[in-house]
């Protein structure tokens, strides 16, 4: 396919399953020709060892990895460490996050936010890394509203991001007003649609209550319908989500971010239905 796309993972438990997720799930995915693999970040640096390990077993099979990096609990020092140890690892792409932050945080979330992460890499690193911020169609949750959810955004791309991705969505109108609403804001850095396969009910409703993802009305009937029989659920997913890539590419999508939740098959599938 002609359009760009890249593929994240979480950090596997165990060196076990890190291994199998190298070499069987990123190794059928490596057939696409991603950009590049990104590994996330857990709540307060909690996935840091494995976040760490998985990119480094990533880069040494010979893939392009990007870390996610969150303020969480680290303080500065702390984060400008793992800039360094990434940089010498081969690291050239970091997903700058604020991140989901652990319990007890309260207020003080908003003020390690991913902004102050790209500042503080900038002021330290300048150009070393591609810095990938995250955006929000349909407005992330804890913001106040539409408006202020894109001067959020416009705050981290004026703090020197380079492109960013986004939050899955259904609605493929909501990327359209939300490439339109940052072109009228001066904002002109890629933004990538993020894409959700979708291969159980259950696990996306509750992905999506927890990020703020709206599942459409008549959609979430659907696949209620459907989620007794995997096959037939599974089916209907991939050929859902072909079409929508289809229409994010007409509306000028620069590439395609699939969250594959660690599997390979429903993201290779709709990969391969686009380069029909």
């Amino acid at each position: 396919m002609n359009t760009p796309v890249s593929f994240e993972f979480f950090p596997p438990r165990d060196e076990t399953a890190r291994a199998r997720l190298v070499s069987n799930v990123a190794s059928r995915l490596g057939s696409l020709k991603p950009e590049y693999f990104s590994v996330t970040y857990g709540a307060g640096g909690s996935t840091r060892d494995g976040t760490r390990q998985t990119v480094c077993d990533l880069l040494a099979a010979g893939y392009p990895a990007a870390p996610h990096l969150s303020m969480g609990s680290d303080d500065a020092a702390d984060i400008l460490s793992q800039l360094h140890d990434y940089a010498n690892q081969g690291v050239r792409r970091i997903v700058a996050l604020r991140g989901d932050q652990p319990s007890g945080y309260g207020a003080s979330r908003f003020e390690r936010n991913a902004e102050n992460l790209v500042t503080l890499i900038r002021q330290h690193t300048e150009q070393q890394f591609h810095l990938v911020v995250a955006a929000y169609p349909e407005t992330h949750p804890d913001a106040p509203g539409a408006a202020a959810d894109l001067e959020f955004f416009k705050r981290k791309v004026d703090a020197g991001a380079d492109s960013a991705i986004t939050q899955y969505f259904y609605n493929a109108d909501a990327y359209e007003d939300f490439l339109e609403r940052s072109a009228r804001a001066g904002i002109s850095i890629p933004i990538v649609p993020g894409v959700m396969p979708i291969t159980n009910l259950e696990n996306l409703v509750r992905f999506s209550e927890r990020c703020g993802a709206d599942i459409p009305r008549w959609l979430r009937y659907v696949l209620t319908d459907l989620q007794d029989d995997e096959a037939a659920l599974v089916d209907f997913g991939v050929e859902f989500v072909s079409k929508l890539c289809e229409r994010l590419i007409t509306l000028g999508a620069p590439a395609l971010h699939f969250y594959t939740m660690n599997r390979w098959g429903a993201t290779t599938r709709i990969c391969q239905n686009l380069a029909a």
